[in-house]
């Protein structure tokens, strides 16, 4: 990542406040960059992040290029790489036993319940209706049949947070020639 701000330009500014400017990177530019991301007409495709892979890792194996890895991050609005990624195993662990004191006790306790409102269908041509869910209280929850409720604890509802990282989107390399010499610009 820092071949990323590597030709951001520089400004002065008074990080201080002190009346004493200092001379520092530009960060504001990268919204600029994803503009011109988004509004690119490109292919991108899913990609599912492997246990434990990086950004740099990913970037190598799919452009040849390791220090790609902030054109991932854009491409994802991933902000901050450290916890917009998904967690490896062990660190995942070591967040449950820090947030919530022990596996076992984010596995015993309630995150919030859930009313299902529509179950996961799969039609004759093959399309999957995605499962609709409302959060509910416990009220609620006790009104429901059990074929339509769900109890979410909280170690499976920080699982299922720390999966949904793993699903992004990677712009077709043959895109990266144009996406660079674009962003270029942004910087002359």
């Amino acid at each position: 990542m820092p071949q990323y701000f590597r030709d951001f330009p520089k400004v002065e500014y008074d990080i201080k406040k002190n009346g004493t400017t200092e001379l520092m990177t530009d960060i504001t530019v990268r919204f600029k960059i994803q503009d011109v991301l988004k509004n690119r007409t490109a292919v991108y495709y899913d990609y599912d992040i492997q246990e434990g892979e990086r950004a740099d890792v990913i970037a190598f194996n799919v452009y040849d290029d390791a220090t790609l890895d902030w054109l991932i991050y854009i491409v994802n609005y991933t902000f901050d790489p450290l916890f917009d990624w998904p967690l490896d195993r062990k660190s995942f662990i070591n967040f449950i036993k820090e947030k919530y004191g022990s596996v076992s006790q984010a596995q015993a306790q309630v995150h919030h319940y859930e009313w299902i409102y529509q179950k996961q269908k799969v039609l004759y041509d093959g399309t999957r209706i995605p499962e609709l869910t409302y959060e509910v209280d416990l009220s609620t929850y006790n009104t429901l049949s059990p074929k339509d409720r769900r109890i979410v604890y909280s170690y499976g509802y920080e699982e299922d947070l720390n999966d949904a990282k793993r699903r992004i989107k990677l712009l077709d390399a043959s895109y990266i020639p144009g996406v660079l010499s674009q962003i270029e610009g942004i910087f002359d």
